[in-house]
C-alpha cells in the first residue's frame, strides 16, 4: 500500500552533520527519515523557501527539460530500502506514453516539489523500518556513547523541526 506524505522539515544529524529530510504519512501516523546530501537539502530547501536563482540549477534544469518535451511527472514513490539506502521511482507520463525513472529518494523530492507531483512512500519502506524499533544495542560504553544513547532515547519527531538546513 502505498502512503501518501508530506515534507514536515529538514534536520541536522547532530552526529554526523547530516541533513535529514523527514516525511510524515498523511494518512496514518509515522514518519520517515531519510539522510540525504548537502546539496540536495539545499535544493529540497530552496523550494520549500521559495529562493530562486539567476540560472537554473540541476533540479530545475530537469524540471525545464520535462517542461520542454512535454512531459510531467505524475508522483515520485520512496519504494524501497535496502542495507540503509532508501529507493524511489518516477512516475512520469508524455506524449509517448507512461514511463518510470530510478532515482535517489532526494532527487525525486526535489523534482516533486518543482512539479507538483505527489510524494508516496510504500508499505515496504514503513515495515521495513518499523522492524528497527525495540530495544538497541549499545556499542559504545564510553561516557560520550552512553551520552548519545540518552540523546537519541529521548528524541521525538517534534525535534527534528528545530534545526535549519
Amino acid at each position: 500500500m502505498l502512503h501518501k506524505v508530506t515534507i514536515a522539515g529538514l534536520a541536522m544529524d547532530p552526529a554526523s552533520n547530516a541533513p535529514i529530510l523527514i516525511l510524515n504519512a498523511v494518512d496514518a501516523d509515522f514518519s520517515v527519515p531519510i539522510w540525504i546530501g548537502l546539496l540536495e537539502a539545499a535544493s529540497i530547501a530552496s523550494v520549500l523557501q521559495k529562493v530562486t536563482f539567476d540560472r537554473p540549477m540541476t533540479h530545475d534544469l530537469f524540471k525545464n527539460f520535462m517542461e520542454s518535451v512535454n512531459a510531467r511527472i505524475r508522483r515520485i514513490e520512496v519504494c524501497d530500502i535496502r542495507d540503509n539506502t532508501f529507493y524511489a521511482k518516477l512516475y512520469c507520463i508524455s506524449a509517448d506514453g507512461e514511463f518510470i525513472l530510478d532515482a535517489r529518494p532526494s532527487d525525486a523530492i526535489a523534482l516533486a516539489l518543482r512539479m507538483n507531483a505527489d510524494i508516496y512512500v510504500d508499505d515496504v519502506v514503513v515495515d521495513n523500518l518499523k522492524g528497527k524499533s525495540g530495544p538497541y544495542e549499545t556499542v559504545d560504553n564510553s561516557d560520550q556513547g552512553k551520552k548519545w544513547e540518552n540523546y537519541l532515547k529521548n528524541l521525538s519527531p517534534d525535534d527534528f523541526g528545530k534545526y535549519k538546513v
